[in-house]
């Protein structure tokens, strides 16, 4: 059944309103997936404040020309669904890799950073960019890193002269 003028004036203002606050947009193609499959993406975007949002190309594109935003809707094959990301960057292009990658059926389509499109190579790119956590601790584990290696060559000194003592008293 086909949706009434009030249906699409009300989903294009909800695109609207999600293109305000979002910080990045991923577009997948969901065609193929089950519906218990599309419960579990919503359920991982939503832990990290992403929401998956299913609209028609021609809705798209209204909302995107109404925040000035170009995007050209005929690139993207199949049934659409978008991905916003509310609380950083690079959330929904790591959950919905991770997600295309235990479901053949999820395609990524490409994506919106800083008020541009990026292709699906370059929302690939992002998704294996390592969380701040794990950066953090790369960094902390590095500076110490030689820290640590100072003390172990001190302590394996001290150990060894006590071995010698040891051996002498013997």
């Amino acid at each position: 059944m086909p949706l009434t003028r009030e249906q699409k004036e009300k989903i294009v203002k909800e695109l609207k309103e999600n293109i305000e606050k979002q910080k990045a947009i991923v577009f997948v193609a969901i065609e193929g997936l089950k519906a218990k499959e599309i419960y579990n993406l919503r359920k991982r975007l939503k832990q990290v404040n992403c929401l998956l949002t299913v609209a028609k190309k021609t809705l798209i594109n209204i909302a995107f020309k109404a925040k000035n935003l170009k995007i050209n809707t005929e690139k993207l094959e199949g049934e659409v669904a978008l991905i916003f990301g509310f609380k950083d960057e690079i959330s929904p292009a790591k959950i919905s890799y991770q997600f295309s990658l235990e479901n053949k059926n999820l395609k990524i389509l490409g994506g919106f950073f800083e008020n541009k499109f990026k292709e699906i190579d370059e929302i690939i790119t992002l998704a294996m960019i390592p969380s701040r956590k794990e950066l953090l601790a790369r960094f902390v584990g590095s500076i110490s890193a030689p820290i640590s290696n100072f003390v172990y060559t001190l302590q394996a000194n001290i150990k060894g002269l006590i071995y010698i003592f040891k051996q002498i008293k013997t």
